[in-house]
């Protein structure tokens, strides 16, 4: 049997120094490797085009410089459909997409985590094969849907789909039934409380960790999205698409393309980094494994 030590009133599993030092080296060595790409990302951004092209590629920039930048601005300015109206675009749909997802896969998570009735084991199942299928798979079937409702060619057509994304309802639904007591919700029921202000005021902040990992997920499904099926007029499109006309202008526009990937990766990045406890917590609780 495995001698046992108290850490903070908690009984834990002795490891010996240098299982401790084995698993920090391998965890610092991994994560150096996966953030290579980030800083090969940036570094990239800095580099003049005679080294964007230099074979061997050199991993960091010997000569920075600010000229992608001040090129990719330039060409920002020369679109004929102002650049600040793609950013309204993307803003606008990631905004509404991810907080109309939030809204309605916590209400339904709360049914289907607390409130018993017929058929909520079969509408969770189904819910939970839907995971297994990515969304090319009933694109045919979803541009007729949207096509019937007349919603191609607007903004409803990229916020409604975000809206019932079945992977939030189920990080959602499984944080409740592992967090929420069902004694907390049956006194706040006793008291006289409706079922809205107990899911308002006692099931949502019990599972912050969950909202906001949904939040991260809708967010960078939405910001990173690029052309879409649905949006065929040029002041409908996201900046996604916008960087991609830039990137298709052959070798002159490389340095300005680098620039753009790193500019459009940092706000998921650092939306990411400050909730990323948040989202180990949910995945912790949901059985999730990435």
């Amino acid at each position: 049997m495995a001698k046992l030590r108290t850490r903070r009133h908690r009984v834990v599993l002795s490891r010996s120094a240098g299982g401790d030092a084995g698993i920090t080296v391998v965890l610092t060595i991994l994560g150096v490797f996966m953030f290579l790409p980030m800083v090969y990302a940036v570094s990239q951004a800095f580099k003049p085009l005679d080294e964007l092209w230099m074979y061997p590629p050199r991993f960091f920039v010997r000569q920075p410089t600010l000229k992608n930048f001040t090129d990719l601005f330039t060409l920002m300015n020369d679109s004929w459909v102002p650049f600040s109206r793609y950013i309204f675009n993307t803003v606008f749909t990631t905004v509404m997409g991810t907080f109309g997802h939030l809204f309605l896969a916590s209400m339904c998570a709360y049914a289907l985590a607390k409130i018993k009735f017929p058929g909520g084991n079969f509408v969770f199942k189904t819910i939970r094969s839907s995971l297994m299928f990515s969304s090319t798979v009933g694109g045919i079937t979803s541009f007729m849907i949207m096509t019937a409702l007349h919603l191609v060619d607007s903004y409803l057509a990229i916020i409604i789909p975000a809206w019932g994304a079945t992977l939030g309802l189920y990080l959602m639904k499984q944080h409740m039934d592992s967090t929420v007591p069902d004694t907390v919700l049956e006194s706040a029921r006793l008291d006289g409380a409706s079922e809205i202000r107990t899911y308002w005021t006692i099931a949502m902040p019990m599972v912050k960790p969950a909202w906001l990992t949904l939040i991260i997920f809708s967010f960078q499904g939405l910001w990173n999205q690029g052309s879409s099926i649905y949006i065929y007029s040029e002041q409908l499109k996201s900046i996604n698409y916008a960087i991609g006309q830039i990137m298709a202008g052959g070798i002159k526009r490389s340095g300005a393309a680098s620039a753009s990937g790193v500019l459009m990766m940092m706000v998921p990045i650092t939306v990411f980094v400050i909730s990323q406890s948040n989202i180990i917590e949910t995945m912790g609780s949901s059985g999730m494994k990435d």
